[in-house]
């Protein structure tokens, strides 16, 4: 009798120390096409000023990322501003290009506003991608199910940013050898929620606006097989549409940048409007079972109709 009063004991114990996980959580799958904002801690070239040719002529080019004005690091566009209205002559311009830094030599115009270059400049990372999931409860939201990067493909450290509602353009078809992508245009006049974190299992946020849709369990990486599944995407006009893929292989939760499972696109209506998985469909929510799953999150270039997908797992153990 003390033996079994023990062993019920132990076992209360071990199950109170046990991680909780996801199983069991409920969640809305999404699939909405979304646009996202997020501030950097640099400037990065989006553009040249027509009758300021200064910069362009000194071989910046678009994309260029502006460390130093002289000897003085600048992280804004007050920044720059400051060093060009303090600089005399030639200057000296600090970039990065590809990861690589060069030093750029020129005369800034000297205009109404002060000493210019003739740039435009940004200091945010925008894009579009899919919406994973979202929590009713919490207003919480997972997205793309890998990280933003920088110009450098460096995860971009979070400064805070938007998202907004966004709708399709065009699709551009993947081809093997070629990526497809998802054209999109955000509604800036939209704003769906704010970012927060920004990981290498996704980016998440809290939204202002319900996502709505059926709670759906959510799986344990030990519960999903190879086998049929279904995806969520917003790939034209007719908005969020689940399609049919299959989960050829499972890999280590452990293992990095976004690749749990390989999957295949079957649907033959998917196959037809984008050729497969193409750019814009990352966090695209996986669901087998009647639960959710993961999100796809890379597409193989060789093969388009192939890529792969996240556990949902991962993706929450990493907004916690």
């Amino acid at each position: 009798m003390k033996k079994t009063a023990w062993m019920m004991a132990f076992l209360i114990i071990l199950i109170s120390l046990l991680p909780l996980g996801v199983q069991g959580a409920e969640l809305i799958p999404g699939g909405q096409l979304i646009g996202l904002e997020m501030s950097t801690d640099h400037v990065t070239v989006a553009g040249f000023e027509e009758n300021n040719p200064v910069a362009k002529r000194a071989g910046m080019q678009l994309g260029d990322t502006i460390t130093h004005i002289d000897q003085k690091s600048v992280s804004c566009a007050a920044d720059i501003r400051t060093a060009l209205n303090h600089s005399q002559g030639t200057i000296t311009v600090g970039i990065t290009r590809k990861g690589k830094p060069m030093r750029l030599s020129m005369n800034p115009a000297i205009t109404a506003d002060g000493p210019r270059i003739g740039v435009y400049l940004k200091q945010a990372v925008s894009g579009v991608g899919t919406v994973t999931y979202y929590d009713p409860e919490s207003g919480d939201f997972g997205a793309l199910g890998h990280s933003v990067n920088d110009t450098n493909g460096k995860l971009l450290p979070s400064h805070g940013g938007n998202a907004y509602d966004a709708s399709i353009l065009q699709v551009r078809k993947g081809k093997s050898g070629k990526p497809g992508q998802l054209m999109g245009t955000m509604n800036t006049a939209k704003i769906l929620g704010s970012l927060g974190k920004n990981t290498q299992q996704g980016v998440f946020g809290c939204s202002k606006a319900d996502f709505t849709g059926d709670l759906l369990e959510t799986a344990s990486a030990s519960q999903i097989h190879t086998g049929s599944a279904t995806i969520r995407s917003t790939v034209d006009e007719n908005g969020v549409q689940e399609y049919s893929v299959k989960i050829l292989k499972i890999y280590p939760k452990g293992r990095s940048g976004g690749r749990n499972m390989l999957i295949q696109v079957t649907d033959q209506r998917l196959l037809d409007t984008t050729g497969g998985i193409v750019q814009g469909m990352s966090g695209s929510p996986i669901i087998q079972d009647g639960k959710l799953i993961g999100a796809v999150t890379h597409v193989l270039v060789n093969d388009p109709t192939m890529g792969y997908g996240i556990f949902i797992e991962n993706m929450l153990d990493a907004a916690a």
